[in-house]
């Protein structure tokens, strides 16, 4: 586990933020998740040389990318973030093309998975578990696919892999998150320290963090919701990213401890005084590109 420092750049986006989320007429719609759950975005513009395709399965829509020349064995499945009310958004669709460029040209695989509260637990993991499924069917080995996700992505990543471990399949090759939510029931230690200095969840107990439309009436330290409570012996190499100052970085600093107790290769990089998913903003700060080596 080793710390970065934070930037001016940084500091001041995290202020502004901070501003901007104490806007009541504002502030409520993004803490609560309403602007996350109703995104209206521009038409995403896939980038010269490669292609985007979108397939549909049963239940969801999957979105898969790669380079047109030069495509190399690995593939990466991207499980996207949203406190599990929010569907796929453009940020998602950029940050596939930052994943297939930073490995060489990869696959990426990202399904616009099931959300609440139409579609609570277990919908969204189901769909991921179909995602995984479906790369495999094309022919694809375990030890080519590497899992990533953000936030609640992060979370659906480590019970995809317990749910491939109860089933006594194969790990994939490794796995990456970037402010993983690995305990819904929101009973670390952070969700305290942080709870005034979190600029997109914290000060309310309204955030999305605190919403049941996903884990309805279900135990929500189940395993398969919140990984943290999870046999996590035989997980593949880890690597997590984290904000020092997120609600959630006891889910990332608890996961990593037990994950290392079972004896599974975990590395962990927190970013001073940065906030939840901070590479989400692009180049506008350091941090970012320094997340992306």
């Amino acid at each position: 586990m080793y710390r970065k420092d934070s930037s001016i750049r940084g500091n001041v986006l995290r202020e502004l933020m901070s501003d901007v989320t104490a806007i009541k007429s504002i502030g409520k719609k993004i803490k609560t998740g309403e602007m996350r759950a109703n995104p209206i975005e521009p038409e995403w513009k896939c980038p010269k040389g490669y292609v985007w395709d979108k397939i549909d399965r049963e239940q969801y829509v999957l979105e898969v990318q790669y380079p047109k020349e030069n495509r190399n064995h690995l593939w990466i499945l991207q499980l996207h973030g949203g406190g599990y009310i929010g569907p796929m958004k453009n940020a998602y669709r950029n940050f596939g093309i930052k994943y297939s460029e930073h490995n060489g040209g990869c696959s990426v695989v990202t399904p616009d998975y099931r959300v609440a509260p139409k579609h609570p637990f277990p919908a969204a993991l189901q769909d991921c578990i179909d995602a995984y499924q479906w790369i495999l069917e094309h022919g694809v080995k375990e030890e080519q696919i590497v899992l990533v996700g953000d936030s609640a992505g992060g979370g659906l990543v480590f019970a995809l892999g317990l749910w491939l471990k109860e089933q006594g399949k194969s790990m994939p090759k490794g796995m990456i998150t970037m402010s993983a939510w690995t305990d819904v029931s929101c009973s670390g230690s952070s969700y305290k320290t942080n709870f005034q200095k979190d600029p997109l969840f914290g000060n309310t107990k309204e955030s999305m963090l605190y919403r049941k439309d996903y884990i309805r009436e279900q135990d929500p330290k189940n395993p398969l919701l919140s990984p943290l409570f999870g046999d996590l012996s035989g997980f593949p190499p880890i690597h997590m990213q984290v904000g020092s100052y997120e609600m959630l970085l006891s889910d990332t600093e608890e996961f990593a401890k037990k994950a290392s107790e079972a004896k599974v290769s975990v590395e962990v990089v927190i970013f001073e005084k940065m906030f939840h998913v901070f590479p989400m903003v692009g180049n506008l700060i350091p941090e970012t590109q320094e997340a992306w080596k």
